[in-house]
């Protein structure tokens, strides 16, 4: 008979955890959560994530307010949501520079790989090399040849250390074998601002944020970073790098979602879901596709896959990151 009340009082024990889990998956979120978006406010991610905020409140049935927390090429607003309470009304917008910082900085305010939960990878951006209204070079045979003349006196802009311009930059200066000034600003914003004035030479800044300028004629653009020439009228003409003569050149920006760690797991599925829905919404879609961003569909998606995408890229980007010699402390 112990045996029995043994076994009945744990299966009561299991009822309860159940009955408090649906309770949890049922309330939550009971209050606007809040997206913290670790770069400048108008910059590419700034407006990936306002989209995404858009489209999560229907499925959350709730408010969803972006916050940015800019600085340190993003580590600031990622160390912030690692010391929220994880409690799911905290979340971060990260780029693939959350996978590049651990071998840009010595010392990081907080682990990639143990700090976070992870909840989906949700696109892909790829980038465009752009450069001044005034630049000789029409296309990008004429501007390898002019980068080639001009060994170490090209100004490369870019959003700052770490920020996804650096990055592609860091790629081309290393696949042309030239040396180029990397000339850092704080955010898109400014870096842009420059290059339409003629004050820097080139950029190489995603096709989310690029794409107004050389519809308007603002700047030159040689090449897209892209597997594929991009669809966009804006781009239809543009060759990918790689068909341009750069073999194997191929980047994209992706972007994901993460929760601090120790968030509930019932909370952590509720999001995960949300964000699936959210990533279906039409408008969405159709604001991505028109800026040249592709929503991810494939097992990204899911947490742990996501988290290993992540490590992966953490590999790949040590190694470029090494090779270049670039620090950002």
């Amino acid at each position: 008979m112990g045996i029995l009340k043994q076994g009945a009082a744990a299966a009561a024990i299991g009822l309860v955890a159940i009955s408090i889990s649906t309770t949890a998956w049922a309330e939550f979120p009971d209050k606007p959560i809040t997206l913290v978006v670790p770069f400048s406010a108008g910059g590419p991610s700034d407006k990936i994530a306002r989209d995404l905020a858009e489209a999560l409140r229907k499925p959350l049935a709730q408010t969803v307010v972006v916050d940015n927390t800019a600085g340190a090429g993003g580590t600031i607003g990622a160390a912030r949501v690692a010391r929220a309470s994880p409690d799911g009304y905290t979340l971060l917008v990260h780029h693939i520079g959350i996978s590049t910082a651990p071998a840009l900085y010595k010392k990081l305010p907080y682990k990639t790989l143990e700090d976070f939960e992870y909840l989906g990878l949700i696109n892909e951006a790829p980038s465009t090399l752009i450069g001044k209204p005034g630049l000789a070079a029409s296309n990008f045979a004429g501007l390898r040849k002019w980068i080639s003349a001009n060994d170490g006196k090209v100004n490369l802009a870019n959003a700052g250390v770490g920020s996804a311009s650096h990055l592609c930059g860091l790629v081309l200066q290393a696949t042309l074998q030239s040396k180029m000034v990397f000339v850092p600003y704080k955010g898109t914003a400014p870096a842009m601002t420059d290059l339409m004035g003629g004050q820097v030479d080139l950029m190489c800044e995603q096709a989310t944020n690029a794409v107004p300028q050389i519809e308007a004629k603002k700047v030159k653009a040689f090449g897209v970073t892209s597997k594929q020439r991009m669809a966009l009228p804006a781009l239809a003409q543009v060759p990918t790098l790689a068909e341009a003569g750069l073999a194997g050149f191929e980047m994209s920006v992706w972007h994901g979602v993460y929760a601090p760690k120790g968030t509930p797991p019932a909370v952590l599925a509720r999001l995960n879901a949300a964000i699936r829905a959210a990533l279906k919404d039409p408008e969405l879609i159709q604001r991505e596709e028109a800026l040249g961003v592709r929503i991810v569909t494939d097992a990204r998606l899911e947490p742990a896959e996501h988290k290993k995408y992540v490590e992966g890229e953490m590999i790949r980007w040590a190694r470029i990151i090494k090779d270049s010699g670039e620090t950002a402390d």
